[in-house]
C-alpha cells in the first residue's frame, strides 16, 4: 500500500491533522490507521475539558501562559507554551465550526470551569464527555473528506527507516528517514508494508505500563517505543502524571473510571480516612493545586492512615447542578451503591497522562526525517514537569495544526522522485521465516503483570533511587525473555503491545535515574530538592 499522508492514530491529534491535509490537498490520499475502531482513543476518555482564553475582560494570555509555566515547574519551554496558548483558541473555534458542542449557560455563553492550577475560569467542557464529543465531530468531518481512508483494527508494528549520513549537520551526522511503517491486518493475521512520503504518529499514552490507570487498553506506548527502536529522540519520560481522583474500586486493575478535576473545580473537597478536607496542609490552593502536589498529598494521606484511597466529599453540592454538569459520573458511581449526593466517593491516584514522549520541534517534527509527533506521544516543551489540567486537547489540536502547515509545504514543494536518498524499491517486505503461532500465552499475560507490578511499586508517585536499581534490573529479565519470544514468535498485538511496554518502562526508569532531583511529576526522596541546573532528559 502507498500514500501521500500516513497517520497513525485516531485521536484528536491524528484526526485534526488527517482532515486539515486532506482539504488542503485534496488530490493527495491521506490514510489512517488504528487498532481499534476509530473512536476507541485516549481523547474518547477525556473527560473534564479543553483550556482557552474566552473571558477577555478576567482572563488573558498571559495568565494562562503564567499558569502553565508554574504547572510545568521551571521545565516548560516558554515559546511552545506561548504558541499553544495564542493559537489555541482559534483551533478551538475550528473545532466548533466542524460541530463540537461545548456547555452553555442561561445566557448562551460558554459556561467557563476551573480547574487545579488555573487561575480563571477558562475551561470549554461537554458535560462531564468532553472528549468523546470532540472525537465525535472529528469523525463525522473525515467521513465527509472523500480523499481521507480510516482503516480500523491494524496495528503498527515498526515503522520502516532508513539509516545514512550526510544531510543534517555534518558528514559525521547519522541521518534517519522514514519510509512509512509496517502493519498488521488483524482481520487477514498478515503484516503489510504500508509506504508513506510523509507520517505523523499520534498513538497516545502509556498509562497502561501501570497496574491502575486511567487509560484504555489501547495506551501501550507504542510510537514512543517506535521511535526508539529506530533511534530517534525520547525526552523527559520520567514525568507521568498520575491523576488524584480515580474512583477506587477494590480489586480493580487496568482501566479505572476518572473522576474529573472539574469536580473540585465545583467544590468538591478532598477528605482523609477521617473525614479531615487535608489540602490545605500541603498548599494555599487546597484541592486545586496542580496535580502532582494533590496526587503527593493523595499518597501520603494514604500511607499515614495505612488505607487504599481517600475520600472526595460532594455531598454539600447541588445535587441538579451535579447531574447536570456530571451525569455519567453520578451513573456509575450510582451504578456501585454510592449515591454522591449522600455518599463521599473512594478516590485514589492512578497513571494518567505521560508528559515526555518522542522529541518534537515547534513543528511537530521528529528527529526522523518525514516523521511527526503529536498528541500525547509527543514531548513539546509545553508541559515541562507537570501538565497543567486540560492543556492537553489544546496541544493536540495545535501541534496537528502546525505539522499539518509544515507537511504540505514540504511536500508541495518536493517532487516525488526526490523523498529520500534510498529508492523505494528496495523497501523489504516484513519477513516472518521461521517463527511460529505463540504458543505459551501466559508468557506473555504473565510478563505483563509483572512489568505493570514492578513500575507501579517502584516507579510511582514516589521513588528512590534503591527502587529504581531494582525496577530496572527486572526490566532487564523481562527484556531479555521477550526478545527472544519475539525472535521465534509469529507476531501478535499481545506481544508487539508487551515489547513496547517494556521499552517504555526502561525510558521511564532510565530517565528517572538520570534526573538527580525532585521537580514536578518527578519525586525522589534521595534528591528531594530541586537542582540549579534546569535540563531535559534526552534518551
Amino acid at each position: 500500500m502507498q500514500t501521500d499522508f500516513l497517520v497513525i492514530g485516531s485521536g484528536i491529534a491524528g484526526l485534526t491533522y488527517a482532515l486539515k491535509v486532506a482539504r488542503h490537498c485534496p488530490d493527495k490520499r491521506v490514510m489512517v490507521f488504528t487498532k481499534t475502531t476509530s473512536d476507541e482513543t485516549n481523547t474518547k476518555y477525556a473527560q473534564g475539558g479543553i483550556a482557552g482564553v474566552w473571558d477577555n475582560e478576567n482572563d488573558s494570555f498571559e495568565k494562562h501562559i503564567e499558569d502553565t509555566l508554574i504547572a510545568g515547574d521551571g521545565l516548560c519551554n516558554e515559546h511552545t507554551v506561548e504558541i499553544v496558548v495564542k493559537e489555541g483558541v482559534d483551533r478551538i473555534k475550528e473545532l466548533i465550526e466542524w460541530g463540537a458542542m461545548f456547555d452553555r449557560d442561561a445566557d448562551g455563553e460558554y459556561a467557563l470551569g476551573k480547574e487545579g492550577g488555573h487561575s480563571e475560569f477558562r475551561i470549554l467542557h461537554h458535560k462531564d464527555v468532553t472528549g468523546k464529543e470532540m472525537e465525535r465531530a472529528l469523525l463525522e468531518a473525515i467521513k465527509a473528506q472523500p480523499n481521507i481512508e480510516v482503516n480500523t483494527h491494524w496495528f503498527v508494528v515498526d515503522i520502516i527507516t532508513q539509516h545514512h549520513l550526510g544531510y543534517l549537520v555534518t558528514k559525521a551526522t547519522p541521518d534517519i528517514e522514514c519510509f512509512g511503517v509496517y502493519a498488521l491486518n488483524l482481520r487477514s493475521k498478515k503484516i503489510e508494508k504500508i509506504e508513506a512520503s510523509i507520517t505523523l504518529l499520534a498513538t497516545g499514552g502509556n498509562g497502561q505500563v501501570y497496574r491502575t490507570t486511567t487509560n484504555p487498553v489501547i495506551a501501550t506506548g507504542d510510537g514512543v517505543a517506535m521511535v526508539y527502536r529506530a533511534k530517534g529522540r525520547i525526552e523527559n519520560m520520567e514525568f507521568i502524571q498520575f491523576h488524584p481522583t480515580a474512583l477506587y474500586e477494590p480489586g480493580m486493575k487496568g482501566q479505572a473510571f476518572l473522576i474529573t478535576e472539574a469536580v473540585r473545580g465545583d467544590g468538591a473537597i478532598l477528605r482523609n480516612s477521617e473525614g479531615e478536607a487535608f489540602m490545605e496542609q500541603y498548599d494555599h490552593r487546597r484541592d486545586l493545586a496542580p496535580r502532582d502536589i494533590v496526587a503527593r498529598a493523595i499518597d501520603n494521606e494514604m500511607k499515614k492512615a495505612g488505607t487504599e484511597h481517600v475520600w472526595l466529599d460532594c455531598r454539600h453540592m447541588d445535587r441538579e447542578k451535579f447531574l447536570h454538569h456530571f451525569p455519567n459520573i453520578y451513573e456509575k458511581c450510582l451504578s456501585i451503591g454510592i449515591d454522591v449526593s449522600q455518599n463521599m466517593i473512594p478516590v485514589a491516584p492512578a497513571a494518567h497522562y505521560s508528559c515526555g514522549g518522542i522529541k518534537a520541534d515547534e513543528w511537530g517534527r521528529t528527529s526522523i526525517r518525514h516523521l511527526y509527533a503529536a498528541g500525547e506521544c509527543a514531548s513539546t516543551g509545553l508541559h515541562g514537569a507537570n501538565r497543567l489540567a486540560s492543556n492537553s486537547l489544546l496541544e493536540a489540536m495545535v501541534f496537528a495544526h502546525r505539522a499539518y502547515e509544515d507537511a504540505v509545504h514540504k511536500i508541495k514543494n518536493t517532487s516525488g522522485n526526490e523523498w529520500g536518498a534510498w529508492n523505494r524499491a528496495n523497501i523489504p517486505d516484513w519477513r516472518a521465516e521461521g517463527t511460529t503461532a505463540p504458543k505459551e500465552m501466559i508468557l506473555i499475560t504473565q510478563s505483563l503483570k509483572e512489568l505493570q507490578l514492578l513500575m507501579s511499586d517502584y516507579v510511582g508517585i514516589v521513588r528512590t533511587n534503591k527502587r529504581l536499581e531494582r525496577a530496572m534490573r527486572r526490566l532487564d529479565l523481562l527484556h531479555i525473555e521477550t526478545e527472544e519470544l519475539y525472535k521465534t514468535t509469529e507476531v501478535s498485538p499481545q506481544l508487539s503491545q508487551l515489547r513496547n511496554m517494556i521499552t517504555v518502562g526502561y525510558l521511564i526508569v532510565k530517565s528517572a535515574q538520570f534526573r538527580h532531583e525532585s521537580r514536578g511529576l518527578h519525586y525522589n526522596t534521595d534528591y528531594p530538592s530541586k537542582s540549579e541546573l534546569v535540563q531535559n532528559i534526552v534518551l
